[in-house]
């Protein structure tokens, strides 16, 4: 095997830029973050192996004389020993250890989505601010080409001090995160110049949403590792997007049902007449039959929204809306009256009907 390769860092890698390969390619195979991946787990041993002997001068000298056949240019120790003198004694527990990096922080976020995103489970694309890895430094919080970063003095590596203090009871031994590394274990001696050690940096970036087929406003989605990166090589914390709906110009929701008001006139709905209706889909054609009252219901079967995490669809619920004129010309007022002498509707003025009123009370006296 070739110990470069493994390490994806040319034959001429400084020390710091063959630490950083390393690094970064023993927290992505450890065995803890792949505890069911054999060949993670090799590639591990592989990764550890090319680091242990790049990193020793004398080592790297014989391999890049005599290769991988030189018996004194290969690790015979124990491949955890490696990777806890790169990063610390701060790796402790069960297993292989625990990273010792700190996870980004969780980030919140709004979506508004079409009616139609909605339907299709489409992908849409969200705009938001948050912490990315440092390109110039990589995440090692160190100026590259400065020396890097070196075991803090003060804990000796640990991230945090014992205080020791007395109390009524006696010595009281308490442990608090050391005030030099901040936890880190690891002190650097030139801060990047770009993100001022913090190995992050804030960016504007695009990331992609897949939404569900029928999700509705209120759901919120979580998309994992998609929120602020992590310190040291942690993982990145988690995207929460809480969905809005914008409001569609034809449709209203209720669950998954699509509502549509149908809007008739008077002749319309008593007469009865065919309506094409329009739907996330096609427009259909609907019989509205006659003597149809205001508010009638007429269901279009599967036309609404998926239902979420089941199968079907939801249904189109058109309402009739019996419009009445509040204005009409002379000839359509002659019409209307005709047709209210025909079926017996009497129509009387406010006047007329309040002087019958009176004469009522009069004759009463």
């Amino acid at each position: 095997m070739d110990y470069y390769d493994l390490l994806g860092v040319d034959k001429d890698a400084e020390a710091s830029a063959i630490k950083s390969a390393y690094r970064k390619l023993a927290l992505k195979y450890h065995p803890d973050r792949n505890p069911d991946d054999k060949a993670a787990e090799e590639k591990f041993k592989e990764i550890n192996e090319a680091y242990a002997v790049l990193s020793d001068t004398e080592k790297r000298s014989r391999y890049d004389r005599f290769g991988s056949a030189d018996p004194q240019a290969h690790y015979s120790g124990d491949i955890f020993d490696i990777f806890a003198s790169v990063f610390g004694s701060g790796f402790t527990g069960g297993g292989f250890g625990v990273q010792r990096g700190r996870p980004g922080e969780d980030l919140e976020a709004r979506l508004t989505v079409t009616l139609e995103q909605a339907r299709v489970g489409a992908t849409v694309e969200l705009e938001l601010e948050r912490l990315t890895v440092c390109d110039r430094c990589e995440g090692e919080r160190a100026e590259p080409g400065s020396g890097g970063r070196q075991t803090c003095p003060t804990c000796a590596g640990a991230g945090q001090v014992r205080m020791q203090s007395q109390s009524f009871f006696g010595t009281v031994v308490s442990s608090q995160t050391c005030p030099k590394c901040r936890g880190f274990g690891e002190v650097i001696t030139t801060a990047c110049g770009k993100c001022g050690g913090s190995g992050r940096m804030k960016v504007r970036e695009t990331v992609p949403i897949n939404l569900p087929k029928g999700i509705d406003a209120g759901y919120r989605l979580r998309i994992p590792q998609q929120g602020n990166a992590g310190i040291d090589g942690a993982e990145a914390g988690d995207l929460y997007v809480y969905i809005e709906l914008e409001p569609h110009q034809d449709f209203t929701r209720e669950g998954d049902d699509l509502h549509y008001r149908l809007k008739l006139g008077i002749a319309q709905a008593t007469l009865g007449s065919a309506f094409e209706i329009p739907t996330m889909d096609e427009p259909e054609v609907i019989n509205i039959p006659p003597g149809t009252q205001a508010g009638t219901e007429f269901r279009l079967r599967g036309k609404g929204m998926p239902r979420l995490r089941h199968m079907g669809m939801g249904d189109l619920v058109v309402t009739a809306d019996v419009q009445i004129p509040k204005k009409l010309n002379p000839r359509a007022r002659d019409l209307l009256e005709d047709y209210a002498q025909e079926v017996g509707e009497k129509i009387e003025a406010h006047e007329t009907l309040l002087e019958r009123i009176k004469g009522l009370f009069k004759k009463a006296k």
